[in-house]
Parts: structure tokens; sequence; C-alpha cells
């Protein structure tokens, strides 16, 4: 028996040791596997943000995609996992703000060449970490293809693809209504932003002979549209055009009647004002009727000097005196202080959206969002679970144009020129242009970055150096996107719009959607909460091992995960309990293969096991297959199996009964397999085993990462 058998296993003096051993073989990498891995597999990690350190999250999807990838190596694939990392954008923009905070910095006024630099100082230094940190998991990627998403060839294709869609009339540039968050000074698209609901007071206002009602009194300066369905009985008699003299909040103004069936006659009196340059309902009424938008709230979330004595206020402070104001004007009707309604947020501050009209580059999405509804309606593009494909359809069909300029500085550059004289802009991805195509006028630099989504949206095959590699023409399509599923409206739908358009094909053929992890009570982690369960610590004070199965085991996908140090405790018992197991075997010398009707009986139902978890990887139930093999191991091998191998103990009379023993050689095969399928969950403490299997049998010292998975 090997010496290391003769004091507990201890996954901190193993595990480093052996992913430098794998590290070294060269078998992360596809082209080094022996020749009976002919047929590619692809599986592109999800890029981690390269801005600090892994979350539970990341800890689980590497355990997925590495059981994955090494499931499908062991089954002869020529399997390839690409690792890389993310600039992350605005995301990685606010965690370094935060830096200058501390330092009592701003990026407000900093040289933007200044500031980027040091952010990409700041982005190495994470992404180092992270990859350290990702490794540590045990993730078999190929490192030697890993790709950063400023990477020159992925910013250079990045680029193109702006320039062919501008070509192909999928990208326009045009004033519209945007979500601008104050606080980060940029616009966001509507998938980073988020809705909270809120009590607020609702007003009715009397504006002439009407009444409306609003949240928002501060935005009403400019409001002299007012607005009714056609059909509606109750102002029959207002024609469309008619012009009224009204008294409001700074004195008479003439307002205009406005028809238009977008109004909902059952809401409040069912007839509004509208303010088209803070709303997006009401811009698209008065680009209907071609009408004025007068800004009333300025970039930094104050009142600007339409509003009159309220100018420079930020809104929480003019609220309340312009509703004193319309009361003392006698305009004030009624006040509903029980009003709930949903308030767009920044995803990442909290703070309230502004709607703003500003120029911005947008993505048509109904052409390319049908693209993708036909793959997936044509099964091209398997879900799991299944009723995420009824999501994914669901949000294609109710796309809007994407807004896709970012007022930051920290992303990849939208190579273009804008007019200074009619403000038309074009794609100049050489640099050449100085004067405007349409007037002839002087052109200045976009500077705006590209939505951090519009890069990323690329990634499966920029990853693979498209359009010129071998790895593209290989690797591609992909076999499987693994990734959270609450990324099934944000990047899932850009990855599949993008590779039909830039590839024409589908960018992978299944999309694996994990659930969140929560703390053991099924909450949210978060900072402020106190409950952050950090899982590098659980891996170094349990094992890796432990980790890995404690996330896989029970996890269904598409459902959140309640994540305790308990259950991580509890598998590091079984990976204990699994070198037990080894340490007796191993410890006796293997006998003739002299079997007996136990033993066939025994191979048997073992073979059938083997076969019902295969069928289970296959069809991607990873969390069924790791229970399946835990429970064999500790419960029927270990407390049954390996107790009838032992010698009956004689009765009274001296006699043993005649109890029939389990032969040797088949406990060395079922740990031989066990060890195999237990391989993808469990990669170090498995290949520890191995490398003393090997020994104890003369078999060729093989790594068990590349070991045959039973019954391919």
């Amino acid at each position: 028996m090997d010496d290391k058998f003769l004091k507990p296993y201890n996954p901190q003096e193993t595990e480093e040791r052996i992913y430098k051993l794998w590290k070294k073989s060269g078998f992360f990498n596809p082209d080094n596997l022996p020749k009976r891995h002919e047929e590619p597999f692809t599986v592109i990690m999800p890029p981690p943000n390269a801005n600090g350190h892994l979350h539970a999250g990341h800890a689980l999807f590497i355990t997925i995609e590495d059981i994955i990838t090494r499931f499908e190596r062991m089954r002869g694939k020529k399997a390839l996992w690409v690792p890389g990392a993310d600039h992350a954008g605005f995301e990685t923009q606010i965690v370094y703000e935060r830096e200058l905070e501390k330092q009592g910095r701003s990026r407000f006024g900093m040289d933007p060449k200044q500031l980027y630099d040091e952010i990409m100082v700041f982005t190495l230094e994470n992404k180092k970490h992270m990859e350290a940190e990702v490794s540590a998991m045990g993730a078999s990627c190929d490192w030697s293809r890993e790709k950063f998403t400023l990477d020159e060839n992925i910013v250079r294709e990045t680029q193109k693809t702006f320039e062919q869609m501008y070509d192909d009339n999928l990208v326009y540039r045009g004033n519209r209504i945007i979500n601008w968050c104050p606080k980060h000074q940029t616009s966001l698209s509507d998938v980073e932003t988020e809705f909270v609901e809120k009590k607020d007071p609702f007003y009715y206002i009397k504006y002439g002979p009407f009444t409306i009602a609003t949240a928002r009194p501060e935005t009403k300066f400019g409001d002299k549209y007012v607005v009714m369905h056609p059909d509606d009985k109750r102002y029959k008699d207002y024609k469309d055009g008619q012009k009224l003299e009204v008294n409001w909040i700074n004195g008479k103004i003439t307002a205009t009647v406005i028809k238009d069936a977008a109004i909902d006659m059952s809401f409040g009196t069912g007839v509004m004002t509208i303010t088209p340059w803070h709303d997006a309902i009401d811009f698209e009424v008065a680009e209907r009727h071609n009408l004025e938008k007068d800004q009333i709230i300025d970039w930094r979330g104050k009142l600007l000097p339409i509003a009159g004595e309220f100018a420079g206020m930020k809104i929480t402070e003019a609220r309340p005196k312009i509703v004193e104001k319309l009361k003392e004007n006698g305009l004030l009707v009624k006040i509903d202080d029980d009003y709930k309604h949903n308030v767009r947020v920044c995803y990442k501050c909290g703070t309230s959206i502004e709607p703003q009209i500003k120029a911005q580059w947008f993505v048509k999405m109904k052409p390319l969002a049908k693209l993708a509804i036909d793959a997936v309606e044509s099964d091209k593009i398997k879900f799991i679970p299944e009723n995420y494909k009824k999501i994914f359809l669901y949000w294609m069909e109710k796309t809007i144009d994407w807004n896709i300029s970012r007022q930051i500085i920290w992303g990849i550059p939208i190579p273009a020129k804008l007019c200074e004289k009619c403000g038309h802009g074009f794609p100049d991805l050489k640099s050449k242009m100085n004067q405007c195509p349409k007037c002839g006028g002087s052109v200045t630099a976009d500077i705006d970055t590209f939505d951090t989504w519009f890069s990323s949206g690329q990634w499966p095959y920029l990853a693979l150096g498209y359009p010129n590699s071998d790895d593209f023409e290989t690797y591609y399509p992909t076999d499987i996107m693994e990734t959270g599923h609450d990324l099934i409206f944000r990047w899932v739908p850009r990855m599949v719009i993008f590779g039909l358009y830039r590839t024409k094909k589908i960018p992978f053929n299944t999309v694996y959607l994990h659930g969140l992890v929560n703390d053991a009570k099924g909450k949210k982690m978060s900072k402020s909460k106190e409950n952050v369960i950090n899982p590098l610590d659980l891996s170094k004070k349990y094992g890796t091992d432990a980790l890995r199965i404690g996330l896989i085991v029970g996890n269904t996908p598409g459902t959140d995960l309640a994540l305790s140090e308990d259950r991580i405790r509890g598998y590091k018992n079984f990976a204990n309990k699994l070198w037990n197991i080894a340490r007796f075997i191993l410890s006796q010398e293997k006998p003739p293969n002299n079997k007996n009707k136990l033993d066939e009986e025994l191979v048997n139902e073992f073979n059938t096991l083997a076969k019902d978890i295969t069928r289970d990887m296959e069809n991607c139930r990873f969390h069924i297959a790791a229970e399946k093999i835990y429970a064999y191991v500790w419960h029927r091998f270990a407390d049954e199996i390996i107790e009838k191998s032992k010698p009956a103990r004689p009765d009274d009379s001296g006699h043993s009964g005649g109890k029939q023993t389990v032969n040797r050689a088949t406990l060395y095969y079922i740990l031989e397999n066990s060890l195999k399928l237990l391989h993808p969950f469990m990669p170090f403490v498995t290949e520890e085993i191995w490398s003393s299997f090997t020994k104890a049998t003369n078999k060729q010292g093989n790594l068990l990462m590349i070991e045959s998975w039973p019954f391919t």
C-alpha cells in the first residue's frame, strides 16, 4: 500500500500539486490528447469580470463546465474549454470609481487616458487573481487559448461588426429616449436597469378643464399638450389640435389637444399631459404627432431654468415645494398617498433612472431577433431547463431597439465620427474621414464606448479566433453554453443574434442555465446583509472536491441553490470516506479474478448503475448523476459490499457459517470505475487515489483525467 494512505487525506497538501501535474501533462489542450480523441467538443467559459474575486456563482459555473469537459474528455472527445476574462466596461469602471473615492479622487475631471491606463492596471492585476482562483477550483480549461475581451483581435472584430451592421442598415444614430443614470453619467440599456416597487404620493392636478394625475410633478413644467383617446366619449367635444388657455405651475400657457390611441381610457381620468423628454411613452406620442420636446431635468438630476424659481434644485428637494405651489394656486385636486408603482433604477447603484433624449447609436433588434426566433423555434438550439425556451422567445418577440452607446472611457471605443454641423454619425475604423459625407462639415471622433454586451455577445466565435483560425473551423459551433438563468434575456439572446448574423451559424447547440447561489436561508447574498459566503474560504477549509460536489448534488438546472457551510462539511466527510475505502482495498493484494455468483451480481449491479449515470451525464442531469454515485459509494459500496468482502466471523462452535464473500478483484473493479465516475465531480481526490491504484495494479500510469469513461 502507498505510504500516503498512512495518514488522512489532506486536500491542502494535495490540490496544488495535482493541478500542476495536470497542467504539465498538456492535456488541458485538446491538441495533446491521445489519438483516440478525435471528435471535437467545445465549451466557451462565460468570462468572469476581471475586477474582483470569484463569488459563489462563479464557483458553480466553473464546477459545472469542468464536469462537462472532464466527462467528454474521458469519453474520447477532443474536448476544448476556452477560458477568458471580461473587461466588464460599466461594472469595472464603477468598481474603480470606488477606489478613487477612497483616495479622495473622482473620474470627473481626470484625463481620459490617465483614467483608462489606471483601470487597465487595476483590471490586469485582478485578472491574475481571478485566473489563479479559477485554477484553484480545478478548472481543466486550456490556458494556452485564454482570451480577454480587450485583446487586439477581439476589439478589431467587435468594431468590424459595428461597421458591417451600419452598412446593412441594422445600426443607426438617433435622438431617442434613453435610460440615464444621473450618478454615473451614462446611458444604460434596458437590461442594465431594474424595477423596484415604490410607494409614492399620486397627485391629481387641475389642468384647465381637465384633471391629470402624476407621481412626478417636477416634470410637468413643459407640459403643453393634453392627450386623450379619440374614442373616449367623455372628451368627444374636444378636437385634435384644439388650443386652450390654462393656468399652470408658473402662470398661463397655451395647451394643445392631441388625440392618440395609446391612451389608456381606464387609467386615472383617461386624459394626461405629456412630458416627451422624460417619458418613453410620451416620447412616442410626440414622435407620431411631430410635437416639440422640452428638457426639464438636466443630466445631473437638477431642474433647468424652464422650472422658474425651482431651477437648480434636485428632484427630491423640489417636489414638495412644487406641490405646495400647486396647492397655493388652487391646482392641486387631491393626493393619493398609497400609490404603488415600479420605478426603473440603475442595476449597480440603485439610483432612479431619468429618461432623457440623447443622440446615441442603436441596433435595430426586430430583424435580428427574427433570426434567433427562427433558430430556436426550429429546435436548432436546446434549452435546459426546457421552459426557458418560452422565456427566450418571449424576450425576442418583445424586443426594442438597443442603445449600445456608453459615456464611459473603460471599454471598446465606438469607431465612429460625428459631424459638428449636422450631427450625422458614421463608422470610420481607419480614422481617415475628416469631413461629413452628408454636409461636408467638420467631424470629431465619437468618445463613447460600446455597451459591454455588444462585445460579450460576440464571445463564442471571437474566443475561437473568428474569422480566420483553425480553432473556429474545428470547434464552432460550440456544443454547450452554460450560464446563469438570469442571463436568459441579457447575454444569451445577444450571443444567438450575433452568431447567426456574423457567422451564419448558431453559436451553440445547447444552453444550460444554472440557478443563483443563495445563503443557507435561501436569501440573496449581499455585503450589506453580511451573508456572503466566499467559496474559496470553504474550499480552503474543506477541500475543493467537497465544495464542487456540494454545489452539484440536488442542484436542479434553473433552480436557485441554498449554500451552507454544513453542506460542504458533509461532503468533506465523503472525500474522507472515499480515501478510507481506497486505503482498505489497496492495502490487500489483488488476487486472481476467481469470481463467484455474488461477484457477478455485484459487477452487473455496478455496470447497470454506471450506464444509468452515463445517460444522466449525456442529458446534463449532473445533479442526479452526482447523487447516484455518491449514494452508491457511501451506502452500498462502503457500508455493504466491503463489509461482505471481510471474512465471516466464526460462531460459537468455531464455524464461519459458509457465507459467500466478495472477491478482492471485484472490489478493485468497483473502486476503479467508481473513481472514473466520480472524477468529473471530485477530480483532486480521485486523481490522487488513482496514482496509487495504478501502482497497485501495475496498470499503465495514465492520469485519470484521460482514462476512458466506463462503457463509452
